[in-house]
């Protein structure tokens, strides 16, 4: 295998963890912080709350098709 494609891989990766961790802040902080709402108004909450769901859920399964699609890759550690 080449080491372009170890790389690129390990990327993909590493950028979906960082992605997966950013939305688990962003619910943490909409969910168990009143800080993390502000002077927001209700539309925006939802708004951000849907956003960093769909987050997550992208994450994960850029996760999921990446140990699918790699599985010779070693992953990310």
């Amino acid at each position: 295998m080449s080491n372009v494609k170890n790389f690129a891989v390990s990327y993909l990766r590493h950028k979906a963890i960082a992605d997966q961790e950013k939305a688990r802040l962003s619910l943490e902080l909409l969910t168990n912080n009143a800080a993390g709402i502000g002077d927001h108004s209700t539309g925006d909450y939802y708004k951000n709350l849907d956003e960093a769901l769909d987050s997550l859920v992208d994450a994960r399964d850029r996760l999921e098709l990446l140990a699918q699609e790699y599985p010779d890759v070693a992953e990310a550690r």
